[in-house]
């Protein structure tokens, strides 16, 4: 195992142990080993650092880029290349054969449909061949022929086949581990057994992580800041935060030669997972790497930015053995040895320059760091080498760890500590093991403290909120009113759950939120809808306190984080931590310090140092587990599982590689042979705008994945300055939107204005028709009265109505495409899926920050017409207004409460342009005191059935960014 530098421990203990407290077993370190912890503070921010905001001049550049390790393109032989050079061709194709090893794309596109598309075991693809086999000999046997040339002989063949591409080569070798303690005289078997790493090269697959073409427009050659016009400092990707500028400052002054170099952050993600077969069950424990260089929006999108790198051995002993503290020690150790050997190939890349080759296709001197490691707070326990309910970055107390103040834990602090005191004081008094050494402690500019990444999906979505919040509620619905009421009350929540208004890409609760698996996008999808499902039933700090988690966690989802939303979301924090003693004080808890829950006061310095945590989040890893675990393993014969489920990874790369290296030399576009063709003939974008009308889907209750769409741009900047160009300056929290009605025209209607009002049952609709052409004639003068309109105004053309419109609008701060814009499907429809649906939407008043600047209005119809005296199109909405209660948001929730215009118990209407509407709103009664909702009660009827409601921002994260102002 690799050991801290003696020298180092030995300085730092002297110094301990000089000015140590003279009490025995005391564990508190005097006066100038807090000048220690001071002067590692100094390298390490604090815990509680409040330095958000960067100098920068309004106007200034939006960009900082680091001087020295700036990522300068270089020449194969590492020589600075003058600016504005091309890049070399990558010449990765035969030209004899650009299919090779493949004979043709037929051979190609059989090997990806059957490893990709069908993950068919090798049974399944000696089928296949039989079946081309036989139907080439009947086609041939028909013009009396030989039995043509088949390519393989058999699924073996094939995979030898495979086995022959160059292109994402990354193999995984065996390393083995063993025991080397001394042994007992029945030493018991875990001590004899050999255990084996499954690995491969770090170097090589950083390599081809960075070679992939694809990332070039999501990739960062260089750590910058990133500001505002106003001069706000903004964090995004990793390569934004400070401490990649750290990194790339200490690299300058200690690796000879790094000026112009790039900084290669080497992210790793470790997440156990368990694939099950009958009653039985194995488990895996994947090891991820990833390039920190590639934006937050490429390892969402995966691809081959992030890939399994090895396979950590799990020894398997009885519950007896695993309790004892010599095995306890042997599998910590074990594991940070493997760990070690995995970052091994990078060492040397950590002194001096490794040539590679980035997806610009321009090669560039990498000087490789350990960046920040995802993993959920048990294996942050193992990486960090604490004990279990202690803090792996910070040394509060385990019942007391929201204590402010709380001193950072390093390397050289753990040290002195293990060096002063015997290890019953460092387990009691620290929280620190004596008998693990963190595999970190062995590489340059590495502390594995530090580098403990923030996790949205554990610490926040599944751990605070659905684990702690959520359960803590019911709990407290038991304690106050006694199990039979208590159940009512739930049940009653349940079916305030399931009958929120529908919205695009919202997953709908049928049942409650009382169902057995939950998975992380439950736990998300649960966030939008629940605060107003408690209303009423809990007290309203209670209530308040979910609300300001949800302000917090909102913040912290956002792609861009902004130095004032960060200074909220602490705000909010803080409001969150005082208002959750509610369930103390009223016998739900007996105590809060949670290890998972504390995460949360970690990440406001983390987001300062490693960018938005939506680009470290295990939701990364875990989504992983599909393609490198569970589908190669259901490739396999279930046998000895794991070496066949490496070669089916390797395979399933290089196959990949390639395809996308045919792709960019324009040898794949079009249709295969195989399922694309499919995907060609039901665009998803046409059947979400207009595909899925009329009653074909009725029953079907589950949410529409096409109407909430990514769209790819030329970032964030070229795509907010293209929508400017359609629809005019940004100004306002709306910066860019557009919404335009679909192509369809639906044909049953009647055109003319007096039959379709008739068709229609709509009387309104004439009047507010005509009101609204007089204003479109002349913006400048007032509308005539009832009685003149019509006679003013003659119109003798042609009105369509329309079934749904898109929204397409610039959303910087949302989980969205690499272009930072979104689309949207708005729907006002009489018979969607046998139900009305007439979605509701925000309208631009002013340009005034949040609610304040908008209106909420529902679609009762969307048509378009040709005024037949200006021949200009009109695209527009017949709506029906929710105007606001009150001038503020309601003090519990914090969402603006609305209510449906009414005069003299009729709705008004109004026809308004759609260039007026942001994009859609979403809705939730405020079901107050009315009673328990029947059974029978539906999602369909939520809209009509409540005099008030709230306006939701937890609907999705643009929503909660423009509601913000």
């Amino acid at each position: 195992m690799p050991n801290p530098s003696p020298s180092i421990r030995k300085t730092v203990a002297e110094i301990v142990r000089s000015f140590e407290c003279p009490v025995p077993r005391c564990g508190k370190l005097c006066e100038t080993a807090r000048g220690l912890a001071r002067h590692q503070a100094s390298k390490h921010p604090p815990l509680s650092s409040d330095d958000t905001d960067n100098e920068a001049a309004a106007g200034q550049p939006h960009k900082q880029v680091h001087s020295k390790l700036n990522g300068v393109p270089v020449n194969k032989d590492g020589i600075p290349l003058p600016e504005y050079t091309k890049a070399p061709p990558a010449e990765e194709l035969d030209p004899n054969n650009p299919w090779y090893p493949f004979e043709d794309r037929l051979g190609f596109d059989f090997a990806h449909h059957h490893l990709f598309e069908a993950r068919s075991s090798k049974s399944k693809i000696n089928k296949g061949l039989d079946f081309w086999r036989a139907a080439q000999i009947q086609a041939l046997q028909r013009v009396d022929k030989d039995a043509s040339h088949i390519p393989w002989t058999s699924a073996d063949h094939l995979f030898q086949t495979i086995d022959q591409i160059q292109q994402g080569n990354a193999p995984f070798t065996t390393v083995l581990f063993k025991y080397t303690g001394e042994l007992p005289e029945n030493p018991p078997s875990w001590m004899t057994e050999t255990y084996e790493l499954c690995v491969r090269d770090a170097r090589q697959v950083i390599h081809n992580q960075l070679a992939t073409t694809e990332f070039a427009s999501q990739f960062n050659a260089a750590p910058y800041r990133q500001f505002l016009p106003n001069g706000e400092r903004v964090w995004s990707n990793l390569m934004s935060g400070d401490w990649a500028w750290r990194q790339a400052d200490e690299i300058s002054r200690t690796v000879k030669g790094s000026n112009g170099a790039m900084l290669v952050a080497v992210v790793a993600g470790l997440d156990k997972t368990t694939v099950s077969v009958a009653t039985g069950h194995q488990e895996y424990h994947p090891f991820y790497l990833m390039s920190g260089n590639l934006t937050n929006e490429a390892r969402r999108g995966h691809g081959n930015s992030i890939d399994p790198a090895a396979f950590l051995p799990i020894p398997k002993v009885s519950k007896s053995e695993k309790k004892t503290k010599v095995y306890k020690t042997f599998a910590r150790q074990l594991y940070h040895a493997c760990i070690a050997y995995i970052f091994e190939p990078l060492r040397k890349g950590m002194s001096e320059p490794d040539l590679v080759r980035c997806p610009d296709q321009h090669f560039r001197r990498a000087i490789y760091s350990i960046g920040p490691i995802i993993a959920d707070y048990p294996e942050q326990v193992w990486l960090t080498g604490i004990v279990q309910g202690w803090c792996p970055k910070g040394r509060s107390r385990p019942e007391d760890l929201d204590t402010p103040c709380s001193e950072r834990r390093t390397h050289e602090l753990s040290d002195a500590l293990i060096e002063a005191y015997d290890p019953g004081t460092l387990w009691d008094l620290h929280g620190i093991r004596d008998d693990v050494v963190p595999f970190t402690h062995s590489f340059p500019r590495a502390d594995i403290h530090e580098l403990i990444a923030p996790d949205l999906l554990h610490q926040v979505i599944k751990g605070t909120f659905k684990d702690h919040l959520v359960e803590w509620v019911m709990d407290y619905l038991h304690v106050e009113h006694g199990e039979a009421r208590a159940t009512e009350i739930i049940a009653d929540i349940d079916r305030r759950i399931s009958t929120v208004p529908i919205f695009p890409g919202l997953r709908r609760f049928a049942e409650g939120r009382d169902f057995a698996q939950w998975t992380g996008d439950d736990s998300k999808a649960l966030m939008k809808v629940y605060l107003a499902s408690i209303v009423g039933y809990v007290p309203s700090e209670m209530v308040r306190c979910l609300a300001a988690f949800l302000e917090v966690c909102y913040i912290f989802r956002r792609n861009a984080i902004t130095s004032s939303a960060l200074k909220s979301a602490k705000t909010k924090l803080t409001e969150f931590h005082e208002l959750r003693k509610i369930f103390i004080e009223t016998g739900t808890r007996s105590h809060i310090s949670l290890p998972r829950q504390h995460a949360l006061s970690h990440f406001p310095i983390s987001i300062i140092d490693f960018g938005s945590p939506n680009g470290l989040c295990s939701s990364i890893t875990e989504s992983c587990h599909i393609t490198a675990v569970k589908n190669p393993w259901r490739m396999s014969n279930r046998y000895n599982a794991l070496p066949q489920m490496l070669v089916t990874i390797t395979r399933m790369d290089k196959l990949a590689t390639l395809r996308r290296i045919l792709s960019n030399a324009g040898l794949l576009h079009g249709t295969t042979s195989f399922g694309t063709a499919l995907a060609v003939l039901g665009d998803s974008d046409s059947l979400g705008m207009h595909g899925w009308e009329g009653d074909a889907n009725e029953g079907n209750d589950v949410e529409d994945q096409d109407e909430m769409n990514d769209l790819e741009g030329d970032g964030v900047l070229g795509a907010a300055l293209d929508m400017e160009k359609e629809v005019g300056p940004l100004t306002g929290p709306r910066l860019a939107s557009s919404v335009r009605l679909c192509p369809t025209q639906e044909r049953r209607y009647p055109k003319k204005l007096p039959d379709l009002v008739r068709y229609l049952g709509e009387p309104q609709f004439e009047k507010a028709f005509l009101e609204y052409l007089f204003a479109a004639r002349h913006p400048t003068e007032p509308p005539p009265d009832d009685v003149n309109i019509t006679a003013r105004i003659k119109f003798s053309g042609r009105i369509y109505i329309h079934h749904s419109a898109t929204a397409h609008f610039y959303a910087p701060s949302d989980m969205c495409g690499t272009g930072g814009m979104q689309r949207q499907t708005i729907r006002c429809n009489p018979r969607w899926r046998g139900h009305p649906r007439r979605d509701t939407v925000f309208v631009a008043e002013s340009d005034d920050p949040g609610m304040r600047g908008l209106l909420i209005a529902q679609l009762i119809v969307l048509f378009s017409f040709v005024d037949n005296q200006s021949d200009e199109r009109h695209e527009c909405a017949l709506v029906n207004w929710f105007p606001t209660v009150d001038t503020d948001p309601d003090p519990d929730t914090g969402m603006w409460v609305v209510t449906r215009e009414k005069e003299e118990g009729v709705c008004p209407l109004q026809v308004i342009s759609l260039r007026t509407i942001v994009r859609g709103a979403h809705l939730l009664p405020v079901f107050g005191d009315s009673g328990r909702l029947p059974e029978s009660f539906s999602f369909t009827q939520a809209l009509d059935a409540f005099s008030h409601y709230f306006v939701n921002p937890y609907i999705d994260y643009h929503t909660h960014e423009l509601l913000s102002g």
